[in-house]
């Protein structure tokens, strides 16, 4: 088989299978099979490709015509210019959440070091990401689920060794006790709602429960880490988290009953109110 009848093939497949941007995902799949840019494998089509490599194409093909997640197949995925390691058991990096990344190198831009505490923290592409933008960022990141730990244990490594991974319960009232003095704590916490986890999508089924549902309403985790995590910023630092479409009124009034002040929010790129952040 060539290059480019595998490629024909594969997009074929996903088509049938009803994957939206079949034919963006072809192109993923054949670069990860093959380790190099579409365009240059596409230019040399016609070179056949070795019989273990259309072997691995057709258990990778199946795997996605079941909707599992292309992210989980590659065990990697880029966030903000970063490939972070992934898997089952922890949420898979979104463009959306770079919003956050940006808002929090704004709040600290121009500051010579920052004290960083990221809550529910899954791959840690927010502490990482963070810390690859600004100057002499410390502090820890938290998660509860051992899964995730592992994968937020790589990434912080890799790219932020500076941060401690710690697990932890984030909803545990007590351990914000153990904290103190930072400039920041940032959350993407579980936010769907009961209804919300009725209509996943067939690849977010695969995702863990545990980093998306936030309870009935979505917003128990807002109301805990407002209540709580306040204690563990300095005067005047910030509480930034990422909130799921429609919250933002919702989750600044609940800042607000917590002392909160300079509410402030940040649409991400598609329009939609990503970010929601109160100051101490």
């Amino acid at each position: 088989m060539t290059r480019r009848t595998l490629y024909q093939t594969i997009r074929q497949r996903l088509q049938a299978a009803g994957i939206e941007d079949a034919g963006i995902e072809s192109g993923f799949l054949l670069e990860f099979l093959l380790g190099k840019p579409l365009p240059q494998l596409l230019m040399d089509g016609e070179l056949p490709v070795p019989e273990a490599i259309v072997m691995q194409a057709e258990t990778l093909c199946q795997r996605r015509a079941a909707h599992y997640p292309l992210q989980y197949l590659f065990g990697s995925w880029e966030f903000y210019g970063l490939s972070f390691e992934i898997g089952e058991g922890v949420l898979i990096p979104r463009a959306d959440t770079e919003t956050l990344v940006d808002v929090v190198c704004t709040l600290r831009s121009g500051q010579p070091q920052t004290r960083l505490l990221d809550l529910c923290s899954g791959s840690g592409c927010i502490p990482a990401a963070i810390a690859t933008q600004l100057p002499e960022v410390s502090g820890a990141a938290i998660e509860r689920e051992s899964a995730a730990f592992s994968y937020l244990q790589k990434n912080l490594q890799q790219y932020a060794p500076q941060i401690q991974p710690v697990q932890g319960d984030v909803l545990d009232a007590t351990l914000p006790d153990l904290y103190t003095g930072y400039d920041v704590i940032t959350c993407n916490p579980p936010y769907l709602t009961e209804m919300d986890m009725q209509q996943l999508q067939p690849e977010v089924t695969f995702e863990p429960e545990t980093a998306l549902y936030g309870g009935a309403d979505g917003l128990d985790f807002y109301r805990s880490i407002s209540a709580n995590w306040g204690s563990a910023l300095r005067k005047s630092g910030w509480l930034v988290y990422e909130i799921g479409k429609g919250q933002e009124q919702d989750v600044a009034a609940i800042l607000r009953q917590q002392g909160f002040s300079q509410i402030t929010q940040q649409m991400d790129g598609n329009g939609i109110v990503r970010v929601v952040a109160g100051q101490k």
